[in-house]
């Protein structure tokens, strides 16, 4: 589609949040709602997308950067936010949609929905998005004619009981003729029980002026609007279901759907298997004929072809795992490359390495990266061994093909195929452990 703009309404305080973050930054998925929607637009390719803010919304401002900022000095009602956007709009002839910062899941198809109906029927000038919710609640509601045209939106407050009683209700997203939208939102005036410029008020006012306007249906789900954070998890929940129902479209196996939790940007290849309870956070590429294992959190990391993960791992940002890499239970990677077919199989921490080909990590191996100011660089070479309960101190460096004694605390790089092992000398005195206990008898009398 082509000449379509969007304003994007994002001046809401959102006090109903609890919270210091305006309310169109909370996330959903990992990514601040109004990022979600801005998502959906760019699939229309828009010619001018306007997010409206009030003026101490830096943070907004900055996340919303590549669109034009406009400000709503005053919170006056949502026709005096469309106004504060006309200066951006100057000369636009298109289609503006008008949408909203805190009503993340409305889909691209709905809104081509919109345009087509506003394009293909006779002097349209507004089309509005309603929908039919189980409860009506204060929603403002639909008034048609005979002929299926919108003649009016009327506002909870402002309603009588006859009006109250339609079923067809506001989610106050509109797609309205560039051409008419300035002299429609100059006509509005505040004469209503909240002393607020309804942006809904237009509809009535281009009746008036003998032009149409329509509507179409959406669904009650895509139109939620998170206002506290019981609809933020609403939100979530609808935004997560999505995202289970694709990736099982696309090949992948959730043996338990409801209990995998995906970010926005998780991306899954092919006969991936998921089991119970593994937690995706952002960046997370995922290669076929993967298997990740039960209770496994996932941030920041690829994952390649064949590999296995968990039960119980933790990869965190900068995790590069190979093919047929085997990252097993309560294994934390962090900021390291782990080469084609090596193993760290249990119960170690791998931070700021590389572990090269086919090398086998022990149970219990730690990766000493962190001198209270500094990270450095341990580098494990291929086909290597680390036996269990080693410490390496980094910087250093293990060779090719060389082994390290279990127990071992190596601070010295050691060379290819060689033998490393740093251990003190074993002691045994005989007869001292009877002895301890006949003393320790002794002293309890």
């Amino acid at each position: 589609m082509s000449s379509i703009a969007a304003v994007v309404l994002a001046a809401g305080a959102g006090t109903r949040m609890k919270s210091a973050k305006a309310k169109v930054m909370h996330e959903i998925g990992g990514r601040p709602m109004i990022l979600h929607l801005l998502g959906t637009v760019a699939g229309l390719t828009p010619a001018k997308v306007v997010v409206v803010t009030a003026p101490n919304m830096a943070a907004v401002q900055k996340a919303v950067e590549h669109a034009e900022i406009a400000i709503q000095q005053e919170a006056l009602g949502t026709g005096h936010a469309v106004a504060a956007a006309l200066e951006s709009l100057k000369g636009f002839t298109g289609d503006v949609l008008i949408l909203y910062g805190d009503t993340p899941l409305i889909e691209e198809e709905t809104l081509h929905k919109m345009i087509e109906k506003r394009r293909k029927q006779k002097d349209c000038a507004v089309v509005v998005l309603g929908f039919e919710p189980e409860d009506a609640a204060e929603y403002g509601r639909l008034v048609t004619d005979g002929a299926g045209n919108l003649t009016a939106i009327v506002e909870f407050a402002d309603a009588d009981a006859a009006t109250r009683s339609i079923g067809l209700c506001n989610s106050g997203v509109m797609a309205i003729s560039g051409a008419h939208l300035e002299s429609l939102i100059r006509a509005l005036d505040n004469k209503n029980a909240k002393g607020e410029y309804y942006l809904t008020d237009i509809v009535g006012i281009a009746n008036k002026s003998g032009l149409t306007c329509a509507y179409v249906k959406g669904a009650e789900q895509e139109l939620l609007g998170v206002n506290n954070r019981a609809q933020l998890a609403e939100a979530e929940a609808i935004a997560q279901g999505r995202w289970r129902a694709a990736a099982m479209a696309e090949g992948a196996t959730l043996i338990d759907p409801e209990t995998v939790w995906f970010s926005h940007d998780t991306k899954l290849g092919r006969d991936v298997v998921i089991e119970p309870g593994v937690f995706f956070g952002p960046k997370v590429t995922v290669g076929d004929n993967v298997r990740i294992k039960a209770y496994s959190h996932l941030e920041g990391t690829s994952i390649g072809e064949g590999a296995q993960i968990g039960p119980f791992a933790r990869l965190r940002p900068g995790a590069e795992i190979a093919a047929d890499v085997k990252i097993g239970n309560f294994v934390e990677i962090k900021k390291s490359q782990i080469e084609k077919g090596a193993k760290v199989s249990h119960l170690s921490y791998i931070g700021d390495a590389r572990i090269g080909a086919e090398a086998n990590i022990g149970a219990g191996t730690i990766t000493c990266n962190y001198d209270g100011y500094d990270k450095f660089l341990t580098d494990i070479g291929a086909g290597a061994f680390i036996g269990s309960n080693t410490a390496l101190v980094a910087p250093v460096k293990i060779g090719d093909g060389a082994i390290i004694g279990a127990g071992s605390t190596i601070s010295k790089d050691v060379e290819a195929d060689a033998l490393g092992i740093e251990r003190a000398a074993e002691q045994q005195k005989p007869g001292w452990a009877k002895r301890f206990r006949d003393f320790k008898k002794k002293g309890t009398k």
